[in-house]
């Protein structure tokens, strides 16, 4: 596949280069969700039914450590991204040095505060006293390489918005590939249970890391590592922390919202009931990670366009990858429907599991084909650095209608009350969405037709306030 230069995104055809920047982020983020996916079947399988729902407790801390991912990466690539369409190379290279310096602090800090206070910690996201072991032999490793998930995810973040996709493809494909073998052989070969599965990760994660390091080793590159740049600068820092403060405040409450569900979960069907939604989750992380890629092509083609004040093309690429999102979630929507039972049987072959699984999946799914609009427009915010508009709508879903939802329908309608919360919360905060969206393209055609008629004239300031 061609390999652009960052210069293009303000020039070629916009689905020739949300086609070239996206693809190689799709294919990378569903080989991920798709490692996640044999990770749970390795661990149904090969340890136990009672081993999955204990990978189901682990996803509120989970969800925590990829809060503080989501808060350095996303926002360091919506800002290399704005650098580069504004041709500030030093401010972009500066990006970078900041990046790894957040990354090792919040790496080593998570872990020294979380291993002490594990098993409080997983009994409080819904373990019990039979899923606590498993949960906790599982959390125990991935906190010991946290360090290296972050500069590896942070990285691939970087590489991608500075014009590179295709190696970042590269980067997250070999950690998937690596992991995916060393699964089977520290599982099924080794015996290592499901601490085996965690020790895959990390591995691959360590390759993968170490490729991204030898890309931006190389001075030839656009960014690359000089000397002086890892030195924190306090402008830098609060500019990526506030464009990305709405994926961090969007994890943070999946983990608040993970938590009810287990625990509500646990109270109308026990451990089982756990397990299912692992497996819902699973499948859905499946089709957020493939919205995700998308929203990741976007990403640099909305960034550079917007900081170059060509509004028509960001409204462009804003209305094709919508379209290609809701045709993604429209398909998860077809799968849960028609296939909720081969679906749940990959996993496990324990038939209560499965039963609840199905009716987790249809239920969970319904309303499933207008996701992608609502994930495409919050992403699309944080791309050109509007973090308050992009903090709202992420927000909104799982803090405004979600948890309400949560509280309220199990104690009507129990197990299928927890399921019925999710397509509810959908649909509610993909109506808010919409008026805010409605709202932000009339601005931006009034800035576009300005632009137009003042050709010779400065173009208007794109400040949040203006836009």
């Amino acid at each position: 596949m061609k390999q652009s230069s960052p210069l293009t995104l303000g020039t070629e055809d916009i689905k020739k280069l949300l086609f070239r920047y996206a693809l190689p982020a799709i294919v990378a983020m569903t080989a991920a969700s798709l490692y996640n996916m044999m990770d749970s079947i390795f661990i149904g399988q090969g340890v136990g039914a009672l081993a999955i729902s204990g990978l189901a407790v682990t996803l509120p801390l989970m969800n925590v450590a990829a809060a503080f991912g989501s808060l350095v990466g996303v926002g360091a690539a919506a800002l290399v991204s704005l650098r580069l369409g504004q041709k500030d190379m030093d401010g972009a290279n500066h990006i970078l040095g900041n990046v790894i310096m957040l990354n090792i602090i919040i790496g080593i800090g998570m872990t020294l505060i979380a291993l002490p206070f594990l098993d409080d910690m997983l009994l409080f996201f819904g373990a019990s006293e039979n899923t606590l072991p498993y949960a906790r032999d599982y959390m125990k490793v991935i906190l010991y390489g946290n360090i290296i998930t972050h500069l590896y995810l942070g990285l691939n973040n970087v590489l991608r918005a500075s014009g590179y996709p295709n190696k970042a493809m590269v980067a997250m494909l070999a950690s998937v590939v690596i992991n995916c073998g060393l699964n089977a052989l520290f599982i099924f070969v080794f015996e290592w249970g499901i601490a085996g599965a965690a020790w895959a990760t990390i591995v691959a994660q360590v390759m993968a890391l170490m490729i991204e390091l030898f890309h931006f080793l190389d001075k030839r590159r656009l960014l690359h590592f000089q000397k002086g740049i890892l030195k924190l600068q306090r402008k830098v820092v609060n500019d990526i922390l506030s464009i990305g403060m709405s994926p961090f405040l969007m994890n943070l409450c999946s983990c608040l919202v993970i938590i009810i569900i287990n625990k509500s979960l646990n109270e109308h069907g026990g451990d089982m009931a756990v397990g299912a939604y692992g497996i819902v989750n699973r499948i859905g992380f499946l089709f957020f990670m493939i919205v995700m890629g998308l929203n990741q092509g976007m990403q640099p083609i909305a960034g550079y366009n917007f900081g170059a004040k060509r509004y028509d093309r960001v409204m462009k690429v804003l209305k094709y990858t919508i379209f290609c999102a809701t045709v993604l979630t429209t398909s998860g929507f077809l799968l849960s429907q028609i296939f909720p039972f081969q679906v749940a049987t990959m996993f496990t072959r324990e038939e209560d599991l499965i039963n609840l699984s199905a009716e987790g999946l249809r239920i969970v799914f319904c309303l499933f084909p207008i996701v992608g609009f609502q994930m495409v427009t919050a992403n699309f915010f944080q791309s050109i650095g509007m973090p308050k508009k992009a903090i709202f709508l992420s927000l909104s879903r799982q803090l405004l209608f979600l948890i309400p939802f949560l509280i309220i329908f199990p104690r009507h309608w129990g197990t299928t009350g927890v399921w019925m919360s999710m397509p509810a919360a959908d649909l509610v905060s993909s109506l808010v969405t919409a008026a805010v969206l409605f709202d932000q393209m009339r601005r931006f055609r009034k800035m576009h037709k300005h632009n137009l008629s003042n050709n010779a004239g400065e173009p208007l300031d794109n400040k949040e306030n203006a836009g």
